[in-house]
């Protein structure tokens, strides 16, 4: 599954490629906004781990992975 993460004052979003599931994401977000100094942490399908200040955060955006497609007939 795919989550977007809007950093405040920046022009990116951060893209994470996860294999937990939507609620399992939500639960980590919701945890990370009720303990103080919240720390967002989400580990990728590779292991890496992405942390993000819950102070920071614009938005996230939980959504299935897709098969991308390439070319014009796509």
């Amino acid at each position: 599954m795919e989550v977007k993460i809007g950093v405040q004052y920046s022009a990116r979003e951060l893209s994470v490629e996860s294999a937990q599931t939507p609620d399992e994401v939500e639960k980590l977000l919701a945890a990370a906004y009720k303990s103080p100094g919240g720390l967002f942490t989400l580990v990728d399908e590779k292991g890496r781990k992405v942390v993000v200040p819950v102070d920071k955060i614009a938005y996230v955006e939980i959504a299935d992975a897709h098969d991308r497609k390439v070319g014009f007939g796509s």
